[in-house]
């Protein structure tokens, strides 16, 4: 399966709308008349744990889909299955499951319906035409979907690299302005 090409809408920087992070270049200037670097770091700190939240949400949403996707595809490959089975007037035998492990034996006769289960406590009866139109716009969509968070997940990976960097520059601004300010001991 070739992987889909995806970029965010023009203008972001992704698709979830992730805030970009901030990267101080000069130290010195960004904490000119702060004493506080504490302060700075404990901002820096909550931005990144607001992106630890976003990569769990989002690394939830991809297991989610990566298991629709495969029950997409066997959903689809059983009605050409029964459209191939209604073409030849054939009773098809299956075993379906009913439970962990508890597996039922049917006849299926030859047939051009098929009920999908839609999620919610509901199914609704389709054709077979139109049952394979849906799960095809369905797998199509959960495949966009998979690449549009896998190119959020990358991005956010990168906004949580500069936050951690940015915070070990300002930590690290703060010992030796600590370690500066410390009067020079005198040897004798």
């Amino acid at each position: 399966m070739p992987e889909l090409e995806v970029s965010p809408p023009e203008g972001k920087a992704s698709f979830s709308g992730i805030p970009e992070s901030q990267f101080i270049e000069d130290v010195e200037s960004y904490m000119k008349g702060e004493e506080n670097a504490e302060a700075k770091i404990k901002s820096f700190d909550e931005v990144h744990q607001k992106y630890k939240f976003m990569e769990n949400s989002l690394a939830m949403r991809r297991r989610k889909l990566k298991t629709q996707v495969p029950d997409i595809k066997s959903s689809l490959a059983m009605i050409s299955k029964l459209r191939e089975k209604k073409e030849t007037e054939e009773t098809m035998e299956t075993q379906f499951l009913l439970s962990e492990q508890v597996y039922a034996r049917a006849k299926v006769p030859p047939t051009d319906k098929v009920c999908l289960w839609l999620g919610a406590n509901v199914m609704l009866e389709y054709s077979l035409g139109d049952a394979e139109v849906l799960l095809k716009k369905n797998c199509d969509q959960a495949e966009q979907n998979l690449a549009q968070i896998a190119w959020d997940l990358d991005y956010l990976r990168d906004q949580m690299t500069i936050t951690e960097v940015t915070m070990a520059r300002l930590y690290n601004w703060d010992v030796k302005r600590r370690k500066d300010q410390k009067p020079l001991a005198v040897t004798a």
